[in-house]
C-alpha cells in the first residue's frame, strides 16, 4: 500500500532518476536499516539486545524514513539532482532523530514537554522546521500552508475569540511540546504508521514490483472482458484491486487508467465516460476492504477498536458502490450496443490463475490473518516474505534479480518516507488542538450552536470534510476532522464507527467532485478529453459516494451493525436502490429496453426513496418504481402492437 496524496503525484520515473548512484545506495542503506529496527520492533525480537522504548522507535523511524524523504522529495519540483542542502537536511533529520531516541526515557521521566533544557528546545525547534519542510516537499503547498498556521497556534490561542481560544504557550513551549509531547509528531498518526502501516506499505510495494498488478489486469479481463461493455467491467474490477493497495486514488488512475482508459475507448465508450468511470473505480479502492488507505488505520487507532471491525463496518457500503459502477457500466453497454472484448484479446482465466494464483492466496491469507487472527502489524511481513520467496524461486520467468531486490527496497523506502513526512507535518496540527484545549471545546460548541439538530450537524460535516479534502490528503481530512467534528456526531448519538466514516467518506468525494476532481483530471488527461466534463460525469457515476454516509448514518445496519434480520432487510433494500438508480441514470433496465424522460423519474425517485431507512418509504419506493415499470411495458407493448399493425 503506498501512501496518498491530493495532487497529482511525482513521476515516478523522475524519482528514480533522482535517486541515482550515492543517493540510490544511501536510500537503500536507510531503508534496510529502517526495516530491521522495524521488524525488531514489531514481532519483538530484541536483536542484539537492540529494545528501544516505543517513543525511541519512534523517532528512529522518523529520523531514517524522514530523512530519506530529503533526498527522495525535491524542494523544487522537477529537480532530478540531489542537492548539498538535501544531505544537510537528512543528516539533520537523522543525527537530531538518534539524539532523541538515546534520550528517550529520559525526556518522559524528566517531563521534557513542559519544560526542557536549553539543547533540548534548540533541537526541538530544528525537528519542527525539518517536519515543516518535508511536509510541503511531499504535500501540496495549501496543506503546509494549513500545518503552519495551526503548529503556530498555541502562540496566539489566547487571544482567539470564542470557542477558538485556547491555552496560550511561548515558542520554547510550543515547539517541545510538539517534539516530546506524546500528542503531535509522534502522536496517533504517526504510532499508527510505525505500528501498522510500514508492514502494508512493504506489502504493496513486494506486490507491485513482483508483478502483482499486471495480473490482477489480467485477472480481470479473463474474469470480465467478454462481457457486455466488458472494458469498463475489467477497469472496475482492477483498479479496485490495485486501489486497495496503492491507497492513492490520483496514483491508481495514473497507473490502471494508462490500459483500462484507451480500451474502453476504443470499444466505443464515450472518452469523458471512460475517464469517470476509471475516477470513480481508483477512488472506491481506498473504500475496498481488506486494505484501505492509511485513514482507515487511524480511524481504528481513535476508534480503540481492532482494525478488522472497520474492514467489517466498511465492507457493504463499498460492495453497493462497486455494485453501482458495474450496473451503469453494463446498462450503458446495452443502451449503446456495446460488446466485450474478442477471445484473442482476452487471457485465458486458467491460464491466468496458473501462473499468479499466488497472488490471489496472498489476498486471502492477508484477510484471513487480518480478520481472523487479528496480526494487524505482523500479518503483511508474513505475506510480504511468501511473495518474495515465490519471485525468488520464479525468478527467471518475472525477472526479479539482485537489481529489482534493491529497487524494491528503495521504492519501499520511497513511499514510507512520503507517508512519514505527511504525517510528521499533519502531527502538529493534532498537537496544536489537543495542547491548547480547543479540539473539544469546538466539538462541544459546534453541538451548542447546532442545537443537537443532526441533519446541520451532518450538513457541516459533509461541507467542512469536501473543502478540506480539495487540499488535503484523505489522511490529514480525516485526522483533523476526527478530532473536531466526530465527537460532535457521537455527542448526538451517532454510532462512532459511522460518525468516523462519514467523515472519511466525505473526504474521498472531493476527488471525482469538480472543481478539483483531481482523480477525475488525472483520468481526463489520458482519455484527452475535457476535466470538467469528466469531472461532472464522475459525479453522477459516483454520487452513491455522496449517498452512502448519510444512509450508514441514518441506518447502522449497513455497516453491519445491529440485529441480523435488519442487515439483511437494509441490505436488500439498499441493493434494489441501486438497481433503481442505475436504471435511472442511464435510461435502460433490462427487458424494457431504453426508458422515456418520465420513467426514469418515476424509478429514480423510488430508488431513492428505498434509500430512506424506514419501512412506509420503503414500501412506498417499491410501489412507485413497480408502478412506474408496469407502466412503461404497457407503453412499449402497445407500441410495438401499433407497429405490427
Amino acid at each position: 500500500m503506498s501512501t496518498e496524496t491530493d495532487a497529482l503525484p511525482a513521476d515516478p520515473e523522475a524519482r528514480s532518476k533522482r535517486l541515482t548512484g550515492a543517493a540510490f545506495w544511501v536510500a537503500f542503506a536507510m531503508t534496510a536499516v529502517a526495516l530491521f529496527i522495524t521488524v525488531n520492533q514489531m514481532f519483538n525480537l530484541g536483536l542484539g539486545g537492540f529494545r528501544p522504548v516505543s517513543t525511541g522507535y519512534y523517532y528512529l523511524i522518523i529520523g531514517l524514513f524522514g530523512g530519506l524523504g530529503f533526498l527522495a522529495f525535491p524542494a523544487r519540483k522537477g529537480e532530478l539532482r540531489v542537492r548539498w542542502y538535501d544531505w544537510l537536511l537528512t543528516a539533520a533529520w537523522l543525527g537530531s532523530s538518534v539524539w532523541l531516541a538515546s534520550r528517550a526515557q529520559h525526556i518522559i521521566d524528566r517531563g521534557w514537554n513542559l519544560e526542557a533544557p536549553l539543547e533540548a528546545t534548540l533541537i526541538a525547534g530544528l525537528y519542527v522546521l525539518l517536519a515543516l519542510e518535508a511536509l510541503r516537499r511531499t504535500g501540496e503547498f495549501i496543506l503546509f500552508v494549513f500545518c503552519l498556521i495551526f503548529a503556530a497556534y498555541p502562540l496566539y490561542a489566547g487571544s482567539m475569540p470564542g470557542f477558538l481560544w485556547g491555552v496560550q504557550l511561548d515558542l520554547a513551549q510550543t515547539v517541545t511540546e510538539h517534539v516530546y509531547g506524546l500528542e503531535s509528531i509522534i502522536g496517533i498518526p504517526m504510532q499508527v504508521v510505525s505500528d501498522t502501516l510500514i508492514g502494508f506499505i512493504v506489502f504493496g510495494v513486494v506486490l507491485a514490483n513482483t508483478g502483482g498488478s499486471s495480473f490482477f489486469m489480467d485477472f480481470a479481463s479473463a474474469l470480465m472482458g467478454r462481457t457486455r461493455g466488458g472494458p469498463a467491467k475489467v477497469a472496475i474490477v482492477s483498479s479496485g484491486l490495485f486501489g486497495m493497495l496503492s491507497g492513492s486514488p490520483t496514483s491508481n488512475v495514473l497507473t490502471t487508467g494508462t490500459l483500462t482508459i484507451p480500451t474502453m475507448k476504443r470499444s466505443g465508450y464515450d472518452p469523458a465516460y471512460a475517464g469517470a468511470v476509471e475516477a470513480c473505480a481508483s477512488t472506491g479502492g481506498c473504500l475496498m476492504p481488506p486494505v484501505m488507505g492509511a485513514a482507515a488505520f487511524i480511524m481504528a487507532s481513535f476508534l480503540n477498536v481492532p482494525y478488522a471491525e472497520v474492514v467489517t463496518a466498511a465492507f457493504l457500503p463499498a460492495i453497493l458502490f462497486y455494485l453501482a459502477l458495474m450496473l451503469q457500466t453494463d446498462l450503458y453497454a446495452a443502451r449503446k450496443g456495446l460488446v466485450g472484448l474478442t477471445g484473442d484479446q482476452v487471457p485465458r482465466l486458467l491460464g491466468t490463475l496458473k501462473e499468479g494464483w499466488y497472488y490471489i492466496l496472498a489476498l486471502v491469507g492477508l484477510t484471513l490473518l487480518l480478520l481472523l487472527w487479528r496480526m494487524e502489524g505482523e500479518a503483511p511481513f508474513w505475506i510480504s516474505l511468501f511473495l518474495l520467496a515465490v519471485a525468488i524461486l520464479r525468478r527467471k520467468a518475472i525477472g526479479f534479480d539482485l537489481h529489482a531486490f534493491c529497487r524494491l527496497v528503495v521504492d519501499t523506502g520511497q513511499a514510507v518516507s512520503q507517508l512519514v513526512c505527511l504525517i510528521a507535518g499533519i502531527g502538529l496540527i493534532i498537537g496544536a488542538m489537543s495542547i491548547t484545549g480547543v479540539a473539544n471545546s469546538f466539538s462541544r460548541e459546534l453541538v451548542q450552536y447546532a442545537g443537537g439538530n443532526l441533519a446541520l450537524l451532518l450538513a457541516a460535516g459533509a461541507v467542512t470534510s469536501f473543502i478540506l479534502g480539495m487540499g488535503m490528503t484523505a489522511s490529514a481530512c480525516y485526522i483533523f476532522l476526527a478530532i473536531v467534528l466526530a465527537p460532535a456526531l457521537v455527542q448526538v448519538g451517532i454510532d462512532p464507527m459511522a460518525a468516523h466514516l462519514y467523515i472519511f467518506y466525505w473526504g474521498m468525494v472531493s476527488f471525482i467532485t469538480p472543481p478539483v476532481a483531481l482523480a477525475a483530471i488525472a483520468a481526463a488527461s489520458i482519455a484527452k478529453a475535457d476535466a470538467m466534463k469528466v469531472g461532472f460525469k464522475a459525479l453522477r457515476i459516483g454520487c452513491l459516494l455522496l449517498l452512502l454516509p448519510v444512509l450508514f448514518v441514518l441506518q447502522p445496519a449497513l455497516i453491519l451493525k445491529g440485529e441480523m434480520s435488519l442487515v439483511i432487510q437494509s441490505a436488500a433494500t439498499a441493493t434494489m436502490a441501486v438497481i433503481l438508480l442505475s436504471a435511472a441514470f442511464e435510461g435502460y433496465l433490462w427487458r424494457l429496453g431504453r426508458l422515456p424522460v418520465w420513467a426514469r423519474v418515476g424509478i429514480g425517485a423510488g430508488g431513492l426513496m428505498l434509500f430512506v431507512p424506514e419501512l412506509m418509504t420503503d414500501l412506498m419506493g417499491l410501489l412507485l418504481a413497480g408502478a412506474t415499470i408496469i407502466a412503461a411495458l404497457l407503453g412499449k407493448k402497445l407500441t410495438e402492437g401499433k407497429v405490427i399493425r
